[in-house]
């Protein structure tokens, strides 16, 4: 069945009504039309009869709420993460902010070709070179002090292409996807490559999920005592790295549950999929494929970003459901959607 646009509108103007008129962890009250911005189809079908079979107390897959854990990837599944990862971008302005007290930058990569903007070498250095940026920038201060630069960040950058906040460039039919399992007693967690000081920052304003059900990659950290203070230290040195099979490891310790549910866009995903494929019961495995060049963007094999090759052909052969961006989302950002509303008449 179609949704007429009007009606789409108004369902959208209920959703956020909802939305903000309940705390993120709670239920909350029915919404007549869940995932609205979700095209009718086989990927919206088999999230709501997953849905509706696992809270269904008299199904023989039901869940019991302490057991409804769902787990989501952040880049590329909850906001985008083209052009480069946009922790990448904030590290990167964060290193010509640093640049004047490290003249030995100028000549030490991959610190140079931050500063001389030379993306592709940058990238050419793989993980090594961007942990080591991270490390760089992200370390020597307060984690307080962190969390006052990140908010700052978040509050003057902008993407290249779309001149948005970063915070802004999250995917509308991935927070309706949020805000329906929180109303069926799923508890949503983030689990990240990225950093999780990082994304503790933003998240619960932009996803509804509050800090403490964030997994992500970390760096060490100790205990000092400055200025009459005791705080929390950052060290150039990295914890743990919440990537690939780090990802059931990190949602081991972190949750101490397997998901049911569990979403991402990337071979950086597989192994959590496939963690919670194989727990006992029923469960739910997604991915999404960005498709939309038009919109948003379109890559998975051979994507040096977000690449997504042995999850396709793993969810094809198992069934797990994959998300046509371009097919299956009728918007894919909210200020998208801020716009259709405002030239919109009803």
């Amino acid at each position: 069945m179609k949704i007429h646009r009007t009606v789409y509108f108004l369902v959208i103007l209920v959703f956020i009504i909802s939305v903000f008129s309940c705390s993120s962890g709670s239920s909350g009250g029915e919404i007549s039309y869940p995932l609205p911005s979700w095209n009718e189809g086989e990927t919206k079908s088999a999230i709501i009869h997953f849905v509706e079979d696992v809270t269904n107390t008299n199904s023989a897959n039901f869940v019991e709420i302490p057991d409804r854990i769902a787990t989501f990837d952040n880049d590329g599944n909850l906001w985008s993460e083209q052009p480069m990862y946009f922790q990448l971008n904030f590290a990167i302005d964060r290193i010509k902010n640093l640049a004047q007290d490290h003249p030995e930058w100028t000549t030490k990569q991959p610190f140079k070709s931050v500063l001389e903007d030379d993306i592709s070498t940058l990238l050419s250095y793989g993980h090594r070179g961007l942990l080591e940026l991270v490390m760089a920038s992200h370390a020597g201060i307060s984690a307080e002090e962190f969390e006052r630069i990140v908010r700052d960040w978040m509050s003057t950058a902008r993407h290249p292409r779309f001149n948005q906040p970063y915070n802004k460039m999250i995917y509308q039919p991935m927070l309706e996807l949020l805000y329906y399992l929180r109303n069926n007693d799923f508890k949503t967690f983030i689990v990240s490559g990225g950093g999780i000081e990082f994304i503790r920052v933003w998240g619960e304003e932009a996803y509804g999920i509050p800090k403490d059900q964030v997994v992500g990659s970390s760096i060490k950290t100790e205990l000092a005592f400055v200025d009459g203070k005791h705080v929390v230290m950052r060290l150039p040195e990295m914890d743990f790295i919440d990537d690939k099979a780090g990802k059931p490891l990190g949602i081991n310790k972190h949750i101490g549950r397997r998901p049911v549910f569990a979403s991402g866009n990337s071979d950086g995903d597989l192994e959590m999929l496939q963690y919670t494929d194989d727990g006992e019961g029923a469960s739910f495995k997604l991915f999404l494929h960005h498709t939309d060049s038009s919109r948003e963007w379109a890559y998975d094999r051979d994507s040096h970003i977000g690449k997504l090759d042995k999850g396709l052909d793993e969810a094809k052969e198992k069934g797990w459901t994959v998300i046509d961006m371009k097919e299956d989302w009728k918007v894919i950002y909210p200020f998208e959607l801020e716009k259709e509303l405002k030239t919109s008449s009803f």
